[in-house]
């Protein structure tokens, strides 16, 4: 499972080995214990990754080989691609913009995803200095 923690500078992803069911079920059950509002709905998700990184091949040939309508591997231009996700949307009510957005894959694919997130962070942080 893809967790991608929205926030209002940005977002954070994480590979959780936990179901998506699972994972929502806790949420929403610590949700109701704490007397908080849940709003939980299907929704897609994107997200930009520099054209560049080395294993975007790789992510492309296992969207066609694992993959189903829940991931989209676009080109955006020169520098970016953007993934799409469809998943579902955890917020305190359904117009905040801070929330959490979670999708489940096949494992190659979320492994991917996840390695090329963490190498564009790197990248990015080697480039601000």
């Amino acid at each position: 499972m893809l967790k991608l923690n929205y926030t209002e500078t940005g977002f954070h992803l994480e590979h959780l080995t936990q179901s998506l069911e699972e994972w929502v079920a806790m949420r929403a059950i610590f949700a109701l214990r704490v007397g908080e509002s849940i709003c939980i709905e299907p929704s897609t998700a994107s997200f930009l990754l520099p054209g560049d990184l080395p294993q975007l091949n790789s992510l492309a040939t296992a969207i066609e080989r694992y993959g189903t309508d829940e991931v989209a591997l676009e080109k955006c231009d020169a520098e970016y691609v953007e993934i799409c996700l469809q998943g579902f949307w955890l917020a305190s009510d359904a117009e905040n913009a801070a929330g959490v957005f979670v999708t489940s894959l096949s494992y190659p694919i979320e492994l991917l995803l996840f390695h090329l997130w963490q190498e564009s962070q790197m990248s990015a942080a080697m480039s601000d200095r």
